[in-house]
């Protein structure tokens, strides 16, 4: 059962802030809303649920003025509301976070807070004002960096973070936030949740999207569920059983969320030693997998997880520490030499590290396996379709060779990657975040996935931000806390409560 946020009461003496009446939207002959009825109140917090392609990000983007209804009305505080751009939702007072950063790396944390609207004196950009209202949002969230810092230079849960502050820069009176969260872990997350709460307090209205139903016990006043365009039903509060949101969500009984774990066996696949991170993110770092064993890396933003994970594939430099594959000592510069001894790693960055997204799926399938496709060094294009049908079929992915992987849902590209590397049959899979933004449905998906890698005698390392994640698939955990290990849980020993313990310490 999941707990009411504290918020307002009872709408029936509330006259809505924004109103959505009979809302539809169809690309290229494909429906992806159908007659959507949504209210939103002065200082309420209405949670949007759905899978991936449901239409939550569609709607959100109609009423945030980046897209033109095809049919139905929204009214603004009694008045019509048709925002024909998002500059006419802004001055109306509705802010959008985007899902995916849209961020410019190449400008500072200030400027990105401030684009398009950057304070000015005697007709000059006031970088100190800029900087200091930056400063002032960014220490409210926990992000304790400096505003002139280059955007570029930034983690993604420190860009996540970036976006938010911008948004609660807007004075908006509604701010959507889609997928605020999928990036940050439970201290930054908690501390989002703390403005929230001061914001709707001032009468600030939220429409908050997430697949994080724990989140919306904790924010929301009350749930509408989305499925395939329509509107399929509403809570009045989010006093609702999480298996109720998720039948809603998926349109079929769930009875579990995580597969069943079998023992892992005594073989050795992986042992690292000592690894330290050439630029000091992370120091004496030693742990091994099993064959057959999922481990766990936890730890709140910062704490080196990703830096970790990337530097045992290859892609960042280690300074010392040895890293051993099946008893022997491996030299890992670069990632083809990973990859060679049969050790792969899915990226946190799905779109920006994992995909090339304007390629189509079966190009994107095809990278990193040129060697198992082609014949003596020769590819045709009947060979990469051939491996690309087969490796879609095989995690079941929706989508055709053919269609560019720009084109795919969050979770279907997850599958892609995933797909591209099961094909190699490594020995050490690793996966950074592997359901960041990615619906139940999906999720089930993935970790069964997972669970079969397990199954089938690979060693599997994930790094996640969600601790009940983490639990739900590891065997063992290990901890992470400003770079230094601090300690290894069993499956026996693991909770929120140790985990959390050994991360802030």
């Amino acid at each position: 059962m999941i707990a009411p946020a504290s918020g307002p009461s009872s709408n029936e003496a509330l006259v809505p802030r924004l109103s959505v009446r009979g809302i539809g939207k169809s690309f290229a002959g494909n429906q992806v809303l159908s007659g959507i009825d949504l209210e939103v109140c002065e200082g309420e917090v209405v949670a949007v649920v759905g899978e991936n392609g449901a239409g939550k990000s569609t709607l959100s983007s109609i009423i945030a003025g980046l897209l033109l209804p095809d049919t139905g009305v929204m009214t603004w505080e009694g008045r019509p509301y048709a925002p024909a751009s998002p500059g006419d939702a802004m001055a109306t007072g509705v802010g959008l976070i985007h899902q995916e950063m849209r961020l410019l790396p190449a400008l500072s944390v200030a400027e990105n807070v401030f684009v398009g609207r950057l304070p000015n004196r005697n007709g000059f950009v006031d970088r100190e004002n800029m900087r200091r209202r930056a400063a002032e949002q960014l220490h409210r969230l926990g992000l304790d960096i400096s505003p002139a810092t280059p955007v570029r230079r930034l983690s993604v849960a420190a860009q996540q973070q970036v976006e938010i502050a911008k948004a609660l820069t807007l004075d908006a009176k509604l701010l959507i936030l889609d997928e605020p969260t999928a990036a940050l872990g439970g201290s930054e997350t908690e501390r989002l949740f703390s403005q929230i709460d001061r914001l709707r307090k001032q009468g600030v209205s939220f429409i908050y999207i997430s697949h994080r139903l724990d989140e919306i016990a904790r924010i929301a006043d009350r749930i509408a569920v989305l499925r395939d365009g329509c509107l399929v039903a509403q809570h009045p509060s989010a006093d609702v059983p999480v298996n109720v949101v998720l039948e809603n969500m998926v349109g079929r009984s769930i009875d579990r969320i995580f597969p069943k774990k079998n023992a892992p066996s005594a073989t050795e696949l992986l042992r690292c030693e000592g690894l330290t991170a050439a630029d000091g993110r992370f120091r004496d770092v030693s742990f091994s997998v099993h064959a057959g064993e999922v481990v766990g890396i936890a730890g709140i933003v910062g704490a080196g997880r990703s830096d970790l994970v990337r530097a045992i594939a290859g892609v960042d430099k280690l300074s010392s520490g040895v890293i051993s594959i099946e008893g022997k000592p491996t030299q890992i510069r670069q990632p083809s030499d990973a990859i060679r001894a049969g050790l792969v790693l899915v990226p946190e960055d799905r779109k920006a590290q994992g995909l090339v997204l304007d390629h189509t799926v079966a190009s994107n399938l095809a990278l990193g396996n040129y060697d198992r496709i082609g014949s003596q060094g020769w590819l045709s294009p009947r060979g990469i379709r051939a491996f690309a049908t087969q490796a879609i079929e095989r995690l079941g992915v929706k989508g055709t060779p053919q269609q560019f992987a720009r084109h795919l849902s969050g979770g279907n590209q997850q599958k892609v990657i995933i797909a591209r590397w099961i094909s190699r049959v490594p020995k050490v899979f690793v996966l950074d975040e592997p359901t960041r933004g990615i619906d139940m449905g999906a999720r089930a998906a993935i970790y069964e996935t997972i669970a079969s890698l397990a199954r089938g005698g690979m060693g599997v390392i994930v790094v996640s931000s969600d601790l009940e994640e983490v639990l739900g698939l590891s065997h063992r955990i290990l901890v992470l806390s400003r770079g230094r290990p601090r300690g290894i849980l069993t499956n026996e020993e693991a909770n929120q409560v140790a985990i959390m313990e050994l991360a802030t310490s």
